[in-house]
């Protein structure tokens, strides 16, 4: 099975940048960043995923399992990532807004969109446009979109994830909207 997800438009969707200044090297490497998050995901590549992290970050699951400190995010990662290789669904995920706190430490709010590996289409499209998409979210809940939040921080030139919160789109006004 091919881990390829939809083609990207002709051009990539480029993320609001607020905050304090900052060269756009570092725009492009946070943008880099989320892209490598992603390839990891779609490899069910628990090394390339957890190089991004601090060793002293937490992260939360979507399902609100807390995560404190490379060791214990490891443990987690390696048990849950390598079985999603032959997942039927996979994910894209998109820089949509980067807040530099400072220079060297940014939040970041990305779009992650699950896609059908085998038609590589947006799974996602079915909520868009409904008035009340309760009972296709109980469905299909596969479908339904992520909306992670990560705090980076550049130490020795390197963009990695400090904090880190993976939430499930439950709110029916931003799920319809698409």
């Amino acid at each position: 099975m091919s881990a390829t997800p939809p083609a990207a438009p002709a051009s990539a969707p480029v993320p609001t940048v607020i905050g304090v200044p900052v060269p756009q090297e570092d725009v492009d490497a946070v943008v880099a960043f989320v892209a490598g998050v992603q390839e990891a995901q779609l490899n069910a590549d628990p090394d390339a995923f957890l190089a991004g992290f601090r060793e002293d970050a937490i992260w939360t699951t979507a399902h609100g399992k807390r995560l404190t400190g490379l060791p214990e995010i490891s443990a987690f990662t390696r048990k849950v990532l390598p079985p999603q290789a032959d997942s039927p669904v996979i994910a894209t995920y998109t820089a949509d807004l980067i807040l530099f706190i400072r220079p060297d430490i940014a939040a970041v709010k990305i779009r992650q969109r699950p896609v059908s590996r085998a038609e590589g289409t947006y799974l996602d499209e079915i909520f868009h446009g409904r008035e009340d998409p309760a009972e296709l979210m109980a469905a299909h809940p596969e479908a339904v979109p992520g909306t992670p939040t990560y705090v980076l921080a550049k130490d020795d030139g390197v963009w990695r994830i400090a904090a880190a919160q993976n939430t499930q789109v439950l709110d029916v006004e931003t799920l319809t909207a698409g």
